[in-house]
């Protein structure tokens, strides 16, 4: 995979809108193809380090980059940009209910540029074959599992070809058989070179598949290798 460092923060500070301190100097990194784990309590403030890393939340404190962002400098016209290079998938899917699966990733491209009708249809069906879901691209999401959700959710994430993918609680709605197979395939992801940093309280899931894990507690972030 080679060292490519694709996320990296240094005496960083986190800090949440009320200006309340949620993480304090914060230093790690992120290599290319690598599978990362942020673990810790609920409000520990998991959520609000992936809310600066992808710029909903401003670095006001040390030094932050994602691939060849920096964040303390980041400027508002230049978020969607940054957005744009990283994946993020969230726990509730976040899905337009009323579009098909077809037509939701059909909708991240051309919001982000791409107007060739033929190439938007390579790269949907290139990316479903990929989360394993190529049959189900005129399904709506109510008309699919909360798995089948989470892998179109993936999908979307993958379809601008990402260095980065950000998970927040991607199994919390998910019973542990659907959950097992929604890390597993963003396990494989990285195998593929693409890094994915995943927030989550599920003990299970990060010993059945081990990467790179991080804790939070009060207001640290440490290594561990025991979770």
């Amino acid at each position: 995979m080679g060292n490519k460092v694709v996320l990296d923060f240094n005496e960083a500070f986190i800090i949440h809108e009320d200006l309340s301190e949620i993480i304090g100097n914060l230093s790690f990194s992120i290599n290319k193809g690598e599978l990362v784990y942020i673990v810790g309590r609920s409000g520990a403030g998991k959520t609000s380090l992936l809310r600066t890393i992808y710029a909903d939340l401003k670095l006001k404190e040390g030094r932050g980059q994602v691939l060849d962002f920096d964040l303390s400098k980041l400027r508002s016209k230049e978020i969607p940009l940054l957005r744009r290079k990283l994946g993020m998938v969230f726990q509730n899917f976040e899905l337009l209910q009323d579009r098909s699966v077809q037509d939701n990733l059909a909708f991240v491209l051309k919001s982000t540029g791409c107007k060739n009708k033929t190439e938007i249809n390579e790269r949907i069906e290139a990316v479903l074959e990929k989360v394993h879901i190529g049959d189900l691209k005129n399904k709506l999401p109510n008309q699919l599992s909360g798995g089948e959700q989470q892998r179109v959710a993936i999908a979307r994430a993958l379809i601008n070809k990402p260095e980065l993918i950000l998970a927040d609680e991607p199994t919390g709605n998910l019973d542990s058989e659907t959950s097992d197979l929604i890390i597993g395939l963003l396990k494989e992801i990285t195998e593929k070179g693409t890094a994915v940093l995943i927030a989550t309280h599920d003990h299970r899931l990060v010993n059945k598949y081990p990467g790179t894990v991080y804790r939070i507690e009060d207001r640290v972030l440490d290594r561990t290798s025991i979770f």
